[in-house]
């Protein structure tokens, strides 16, 4: 509509400028000339406006292309671990990952902890968090190399030569407490009852465990509950 009467004032302002310059008469052309200033600031107001409306129409492309651009971050808990006299070596595998920049490949490291972050991998952002390592690191000479399909973090031991059991405490902790409740009962707990040290044991695992690990105990403990139903039915 608007594009339609631009170009009806257009034509009208051309045709009053034929008229202007044939006229012979001073008032006629003042007339005249009185017309078209007239019209020709409408024309230009419409234009102006038509022109304003266009670009906000256009506006929301930039933030419609920021959607699509806009990434996710994926929390990794898998990894692989090995050591040798001066470093702990973790290896890390994604798929591409060596396609990635290298200043979009980084770590965040403390004495006790290590983060690393992969960013825009194909429209994805990696994390992968380790807390509580086992023993300190030397933040310094620690590195990281992207190597195809896999990262290798470099962590460097404070105290060369000294073996890491486990990676974290959690997990020395937890196998500490797991192999302390397998160990021989001493005499005097020959007497208790095994049920109940089995059953603490359990408990211990299920309050220390992740997540598969209580699904898993708490599968064991419904099944046993449900076969210990059946036998006394039985009897």
């Amino acid at each position: 509509m608007s594009e339609a009467k631009i170009k009806d004032l257009r034509s009208d302002i051309d045709e009053l400028n034929e008229l202007l310059k044939q006229a012979k008469r001073k008032r006629a052309q003042d007339l005249l000339s009185l017309e078209i200033r007239k019209l020709e600031t409408e024309w230009i107001n419409l234009k102006e406006a038509s022109a304003q409306s266009a670009q906000a129409g256009a506006s929301p492309a930039p933030s419609t292309a920021a959607a699509q651009s806009k990434r996710y971050q994926i929390k990794l808990n898998g990894y692989g671990w090995d050591q040798s006299d001066k470093y702990i070596k973790v290896f890390v595998t994604l798929k591409n990952v060596q396609t990635v920049p290298k200043e979009q490949v980084y770590c965040k490291l403390t004495d006790k902890s290590m983060e690393l972050h992969v960013e825009n991998l194909e429209n994805k952002d990696y994390l992968l968090v380790i807390n509580k390592l086992l023993e300190p690191i030397n933040v310094e000479e620690s590195h990281w190399k992207q190597k195809t399909d896999m990262v290798v973090i470099f962590l460097a031991k404070s105290r060369p030569n000294i073996k890491w059991s486990h990676m974290t405490e959690l997990e020395k902790k937890f196998e500490d407490q797991r192999n302390s409740k397998l160990k021989p009962a001493a005499p005097e707990m020959d007497k208790s009852d095994p049920q109940e040290s089995i059953m603490s044991l359990m408990k211990n695992m299920y309050e220390t465990g992740d997540d598969d690990m209580k699904r898993m105990i708490s599968k064991a403990w419904y099944e046993g509950q449900h076969k210990k139903k059946s036998d006394t039915l039985d009897l």
